[in-house]
């Protein structure tokens, strides 16, 4: 697997390098993060934990992916990364799901009050209403008495 930097762009605001690199794959499937990452940080000459991949693309049919990555000049530039892109850039038995990230964040629920204690206090007895069959329903609507009639208009005072 060989690569070729298409793009460099210093971005020294945010202390880092943006590139586009075209990785060549021929009979292999489309490399994943953790292979462009070492690829990318081998030729930067840098860490591995300041290169994160953003994204990589091949076209139906290609053995070439195109990669966007960033190199950051060190740890604390680093920082910016979302977390969402840091965990993507790390591998699969090491990612922290979804799941996972609600379950860490919750504190332990306290445990619920046995359902016996909830039953102890009687009911009042509650008298059932036998079911009534439901009144007849009228086949037309009657107008409410209180609306205006329809066509007339009220007369609009002069200012």
């Amino acid at each position: 697997m060989n690569f070729e930097v298409l793009e460099e762009r210093p971005n020294p605001l945010l202390g880092r390098r943006d590139a586009k690199i075209v990785v060549h794959h021929e009979g292999q499937g489309t490399p994943d993060r953790i292979t462009v990452r070492k690829l990318a940080s081998e030729h930067y000459k840098t860490d591995l934990d300041r290169v994160y991949v953003k994204s990589i693309s091949t076209g139906t049919g290609q053995s070439a992916a195109l990669c966007v990555v960033e190199v950051y000049d060190d740890a604390k530039s680093a920082e910016v990364v979302a977390a969402y892109v840091k965990n993507r850039n790390l591998p699969k038995e090491q990612r922290v799901s979804k799941g996972k990230k609600k379950e860490e964040a919750k504190p332990a629920a306290p445990a619920p009050k046995p359902a016996a204690e909830k039953k102890a206090e009687p009911k009042p007895a509650e008298k059932k209403e036998e079911a009534k069959p439901a009144p007849a329903k009228e086949s037309k609507p009657s107008a409410p008495k209180d609306t205006k009639p329809v066509g007339k208009s009220e007369a609009k005072p002069k200012a």
